[in-house]
């Protein structure tokens, strides 16, 4: 009996051996891919390799936008639960109350991911991280840098907390600066935290970097000469745009007001946007060298062919166009030296409107400059189908029509280069797109003209010792819902220089001048000669005028 139930147990503990030997085999085996799944599902992750965003540099190098590396704080509340002490902690690390913490994991506490703190830096971080809280975790990130600050804002514009460009170069490359996330498979532990690199996913690519045609130095110069000008005449605004002659290379374009990328907490939007390229505004008398370079280009005038602007007006309909005196007869030089009303008037009337308009639209008003610059205005040039002849006179001194100050520096361009239009670019190096628009001999007739403006006509304070200057002064009445103002106007000064062998054009614009000066030639003249004498410094331009600067 005693034999037989030890038969019985032996065999019984033979079955369990046998089930047990056969679950093992099933578990390792049959079952194991199952299990290996359901395992790697609570511990294996996919996690995101951040890829930086490409640098931003000037002419010479110099870094413009920089990405470093932050960290943003984010928390799985079903994790982390309604423990006072963690959600105080957490309070007390990003500085709000523990009450606004609880609420917010309260709201979403059924999800699995919230982000407390964006953009953290990682040494203030890792106290935190070494606390090991159960559900709170760190996302790796990067953060745009500008150091220049305010000084080149409008033209890099800026990214937004995902790193994504929203406003100038930042939006225009957004494809080229922004890398491509990579990813890999990670072992994590109970507290989330990666303990094992499992294998690559796909490598990150970061973006590539961009050099831009901004020469820094010239940029802040421009900046601060400019920011001074806009205070001291109290103006609403203002914008100074500097070109490379040779290559339509934009060397500097500031504004004023401007803000700090860096800190856009409390962000004036009426600040963001880059006035040089999206306002238009009547440019005035800066356009007159193109009527007459229409004018000239027909045949019917040269520079010294006589206009009578006897008795100092005219009557154009019922309209009367006034000069301050009356200077009789006049050559067409003399029209520009001394921006006669009466003169560039009795020239415009006496062309076809078509010929007129032709050399507008050729030299590039109501059109893109090329640049590529986000949000750039085309500005507003009319058909002249539709002109009458008091249209036909106030559009040959620059009412009527609108343009951006880059649209004028790039007109300018076109005389400075002997006749050849190019656009204008924020690159460095571009391919340079030369097309002839004006014959040689009228761009160079404008440029003796322009150069007596500043030696004996209305632009005398925009010479610069030692350098030759030509250029055009404008002053602008502004126009509101009730019509043109009397007490308020827009300064212009657009100038190349040096005149014999130019390098550089320039637009300065000062906007609302609130000040007993008002006029191109008494507030813009004298900020494009403080401008461009130090950018002619900076960029090592020899001198071409040292016996009159003796």
């Amino acid at each position: 009996m005693t034999y037989m139930r030890l038969n019985i147990v032996l065999v019984g503990l033979l079955g369990v051996a046998l089930v047990m030997i056969w679950r093992v085999f099933d578990l390792h085996i049959s079952e194991r891919n199952f299990l290996q799944k359901q395992g790697d599902a609570r511990t294996v992750r996919v996690e995101k390799i951040g890829a930086h965003r490409g640098m931003i540099r000037d002419r010479r190098g110099k870094p413009l936008a920089i990405s470093s590396p932050v960290g943003s704080l984010w928390v799985n509340p079903r994790l982390l639960g309604d423990g006072v002490e963690q959600i105080e902690l957490l309070a007390e690390f990003i500085k709000v109350d523990p009450q606004v913490v609880r609420k917010k994991l309260h709201k979403n506490k059924n999800k699995n991911f919230v982000y407390l703190k964006r953009h953290i830096s990682p040494d203030r971080l890792k106290p935190l991280i070494d606390l090991k809280v159960p559900g709170v975790y760190v996302a790796r990130e990067f953060h745009r840098f500008y150091p220049a600050g305010e000084v080149t804002a409008h033209v890099l514009g800026f990214t937004n907390i995902d790193d994504e460009g929203q406003e100038g170069i930042e939006l225009a490359y957004n494809d080229w600066l922004k890398g491509k996330p990579g990813s890999k498979e990670v072992l994590k532990n109970l507290y989330g935290q990666v303990v094992k690199d499992i294998r690559p996913l796909e490598e990150a690519r970061p973006g590539r970097s961009l050099s831009l045609s901004l020469d820094l130095r010239v940029q802040y110069h421009a900046y601060r000469e400019l920011k001074t000008a806009v205070q001291r005449y109290k103006a609403e605004s203002g914008s100074v745009v500097i070109l490379d002659v040779a290559t339509g290379e934009v060397l500097a374009m500031v504004n004023q007001p401007s803000f700090n990328p860096n800190n856009r907490a409390k962000i004036n939007l009426d600040h963001v946007r880059n006035r040089s390229v999206t306002d238009v505004f009547e440019p005035g008398s800066t356009v007159k060298p193109f009527t007459v370079a229409a004018a000239l280009q027909t045949g019917k005038f040269n520079v010294k062919s006589k206009i009578d602007t006897h008795p100092g007006f005219i009557r154009v309909g019922n309209n009367t166009i006034r000069d301050p005196s009356n200077r009789g007869i006049m050559e067409v030089a003399e029209v520009i030296i001394h921006s006669s009303q009466v003169g560039i008037t009795k020239i415009a009337l006496s062309l076809e409107a078509q010929d007129v308009w032709n050399m507008f639209n050729q030299v590039g008003f109501g059109q893109s400059t090329g640049s590529g610059f986000p949000g750039e205005s085309t500005g507003e040039l009319p058909n002249y189908r539709s002109w009458k002849a008091i249209d036909r006179a106030t559009f040959a001194y620059g009412y009527g029509l609108t343009a951006t100050p880059l649209q004028i520096a790039s007109a300018y361009l076109t005389i400075a280069s002997g006749g050849i239009k190019r656009p204008a670019s924020f690159l460095k190096s571009p391919d340079v797109q030369n097309v002839r628009v004006m014959e040689t001999h009228v761009a160079s007739d404008l440029m003796a003209m322009l150069r007596k403006v500043v030696t004996e006509g209305t632009g005398s304070r925009a010479n610069i010792s030692s350098y030759t200057v030509a250029g055009k002064t404008g002053t602008v009445r502004k126009v509101s819902e009730t019509g043109y103002q009397d007490t308020r106007h827009l300064a212009f000064f657009a100038g190349i220089t040096p005149a014999e062998n130019p390098r550089l054009v320039a637009v300065v614009l000062i906007n609302d001048p609130k000040s007993k000066e008002y006029s191109g030639g008494s507030v813009a003249a004298p900020v494009f000669s403080r401008v461009i004498s130090g950018a002619l410094r900076l960029l090592n331009v020899p001198p071409n005028n040292i016996d009159e600067a003796v």
